[in-house]
């Protein structure tokens, strides 16, 4: 029997655990990411982990997500990777050279290779033959420090993909329609492999628009093979000697199988507030808006931003419209600006942003009050823009620069033949903006620079074995890591301090939380099914950590915040019975008893005011139990585990 291209990979790295569906097993990793919302935190783990040089084949830190600097928070965290950076042998990306992803893929992606990055949407190394997984900053420190990664072995869906894209239907479509099919918990568990004619018909920017969204399935990652294609794009970028020819076998296995005909698929949008809740261009209608964004790791390549100012050239922004564009890269904005199609688009109206992520994480550009915002981002979460009351649907660069021509919700299919877009045969190639780290010799010269919002890692306490305390919270079903530990321009910048940034936890939802599980002392959150899915921040569990959160019990967890809360020294536990969260309120007096016991047998009992007997699910490995009576990944790391 054949193996399948993430088997083939997996199987390469594996070094703990056995090559078996559903078990946990640890891999090597070869290279990390973080990005500046994330790395501050990490950074502070990995110094805490005593390690010198970072162990990784390569390491990148960069600066795109805390660019807005109205205070100098975000300076200081600025400064403080780069100093950090240089010292422990990791290269740095400085603000102004783009977007985590974007570069990644132009400059430092490998096929074949294992990547983790402390952001959700790590995946887009897929569309090079990655296996590249988001995760939190906690185990992305230990990565850098030469451990293994720990994830569940996944089941593989085969999305066979035939056919050819009709014009002005884009990649963003391909996923939306996946998405469409399967749902933002769909992928749980799952690696989304892409096989079929069709996968020769996408470019490798198309390729990691997919696999960039395929973090809204909550799937492990996603991977494309490394053909021809892949060759002729890193030969583009002057790297063609990493290239490996990568695919499944002929014979391979899947677990699952879908097929998606390419040729069949149409415009479409992701409607408000959830990226699954897809309807074509068609069926929405001429809807009036009132804004357009363009850019993140979604859709901000150069292929992406040519085919906007196509449809811009010689038209003007409609009046009712805001339409602000971000390219992804220094690389991608200084072809627009030799090419002339920067020119085009500034003629236009656009309003030209950093290459950085900005408005996708609500860093600045929030549509007007309950405004119609058309997005090419890959969330479109309630209240992630800014404003609390817009209306964000998700859409392809094609859908959007029309739409922001016509001043109404637009159908890029009516425009006829479309250009062909050829990749350049070479791009521009200046790493100026990324820093090389200290050679080991000039290491202990460097000084870290810190500023005065740089707070250490909170303390962490080993698990206890009878837990009394109240239910501080209870939420609902597909509660989001924006839900639990908001971002913006107001929230991101307290990033390396949790003590402040725990005073908006869960804001959201209940703006009292944080005061009154700071007073409680220790807590447990109830939560629904799909419970922190989204980002990769570990801050939402950080901050719950900080604030004496002990457990969350709900339905089902998405994979990251499931691992970021084990690494925090909180349990997730999730209801044998899922009628059962009806049973429990805030307030509620919980009682969690003979918890070692518990946790090696994989259940446990919950005593709700005195008389309620529910019982418990707690599926740990025991690594993950030893994670947890340490305190923590970080304790458990430090004691030599």
């Amino acid at each position: 029997m054949g193996l399948t291209l993430t088997e083939k990979i997996l199987k390469a790295h594996i070094v703990d655990g056995e090559f078996k569906k559903g078990t946990e097993i640890g891999i090597r990793i070869d290279q990390t990411l973080t990005q500046d919302a994330t790395g501050t935190m990490a950074y502070l783990e990995f110094e805490a982990m005593g390690i010198p040089r970072v162990k990784t084949e390569r390491s990148v830190a960069y600066i795109d997500h805390n660019t807005l600097q109205n205070g100098f928070e975000n300076a200081d965290d600025h400064r403080f990777i780069g100093s950090i950076a240089k010292k422990h042998g990791i290269y740095f990306s400085r603000p102004g050279n783009g977007i985590c992803h974007q570069v990644h893929l132009e400059r430092f992606g490998v096929p074949g290779k294992t990547l983790i990055g402390s952001d959700s949407h790590t995946p887009t190394g897929g569309g090079l033959g990655m296996i590249a997984i988001g995760a939190g900053g906690l185990d992305v420190a230990v990565a850098m420090g030469g451990g293994a990664y720990y994830i569940t072995y996944p089941k593989i869906v085969k999305v066979e993909l035939v056919g050819k894209l009709r014009p002005w239907v884009a990649a963003k479509d391909v996923i939306l329609e996946v998405l469409r099919r399967l749902s933002v918990k769909g992928g749980v568990g799952k690696v989304m492999e892409y096989v079929g004619e069709g996968v020769k018909t996408l470019s490798v920017p198309e390729r990691a628009t997919i696999t960039n969204m395929g973090a809204e399935l909550g799937a492990t990652t996603s991977i494309f093979p490394s053909d021809e294609t892949t060759r002729a794009f890193l030969k583009a970028q002057g790297r063609e000697e990493v290239y490996t020819p990568l695919s499944a076998d002929a014979d391979a296995v899947y677990d699952e199988e879908i097929t998606i005909d390419l040729s069949a698929l149409s415009p479409m949008a992701a409607c408000p507030h959830s990226p699954d809740n897809v309807k074509s261009i068609t069926e929405l209608g001429a809807m009036h808006i009132d804004q357009v964004c363009i850019g993140s790791c979604t859709n901000s390549s150069l292929a992406d931003m040519m085919k906007v100012a196509h449809i811009l050239r010689g038209k003007t922004v409609a009046p009712n419209v805001s339409l602000s564009i971000a390219p992804g890269s220094k690389q991608v904005l200084n072809m627009l600006a030799q090419n002339g199609a920067l020119a085009d688009m500034i003629a236009a109206g656009a309003r030209v942003l950093e290459s950085a992520c900005g408005p996708c994480i609500g860093m600045g550009q929030s549509p007007n009050s309950a405004g119609i915002s058309l997005r090419t981002f890959n969330r479109n979460f309630l209240g992630r823009s800014g404003t609390k009351d817009a209306q964000v649907y998700l859409v392809s660069p094609e859908v959007a620069a029309l739409s922001a021509i016509n001043g109404y919700l637009s159908d890029p299919t009516t425009l006829g033949d479309m250009p062909e877009f050829v990749m350049p045969e070479q791009f521009l190639i200046n790493d100026n903006m990324i820093e090389l780290p200290a050679d080991e010799c000039d290491a202990d010269k460097v000084e870290i620079l810190r500023g005065p919002n740089i707070k250490p890692f909170p303390e962490t306490h080993p698990l206890e074995d009878n837990i009394s305390c109240k239910c501080s919270l209870k939420v609902g079903d597909n509660i989001t890591t924006d839900h639990i530990m908001p971002a913006g321009a107001k929230i991101l910048p307290l990033r390396s301090n949790i003590p402040e940034i725990s005073k908006h936890c869960f804001a959201v939802c209940d703006e009292n939380f944080p005061a009154r599980a700071k007073e409680l002392g220790k807590s447990i959150i109830v939560g629904g099914s799909n419970y922190g899915q989204g980002s990769s921040r570990e801050h939402a569990a950080l901050a719950p950590l900080y604030l004496g959160v002990k457990a969350v019990v709900t339905k089902s967890f998405a994979r990251i915040h499931a691992a970021n809360l084990i690494n925090a020294g909180i349990m997730p536990l999730t209801f044998v019975n899922a009628d059962d969260y009806d049973k429990i309120a805030e307030g509620d007096d919980i009682c969690l008893d003979n918890v070692f016991d518990a946790v090696k047998n994989g259940k446990m009992v919950m005593t709700v005011n005195g008389k309620e007997k529910i019982e418990l699910a707690c599926a740990f490995t025991d690594r993950q139990i030893d994670i947890l009576k340490a305190g923590g990944l970080l304790p458990y790391t430090k004691a030599g585990k």
